[in-house]
């Protein structure tokens, strides 16, 4: 038997590539609502400051339910890359 290590973002970084290939492959309905975390890896960003600029630009929308806890709309950052996309010649 083979022992695997790897590290903590490694980890959840792969189980979260795992649960939307099957959420895509069971057409199951994306969350309407996602933590910034998660918001931040859709629009491939490491800076927490370049998210809260799109936040308070209104490129993105978002909730805040309570104090520290800001979620983001999934529609709104797709529309968001979709706006910035290229097309290829």
């Amino acid at each position: 038997m083979e022992v695997i290590c790897l590290h903590d973002e490694a980890f959840y970084e792969l189980v979260e590539q795992v649960v939307d290939r099957i959420k895509e492959k069971h057409k199951l309905p994306q969350e309407k609502w996602v933590s910034q975390e998660r918001a931040m890896q859709l629009l491939n960003i490491k800076s927490r400051t370049t998210i809260q600029k799109l936040r308070d630009t209104g490129a993105i929308s978002y909730s805040q339910p309570q104090k520290k806890i800001i979620l983001y709309d999934y529609d709104s950052i797709m529309a968001y890359l979709e706006s910035h996309r290229k097309s290829t010649f």
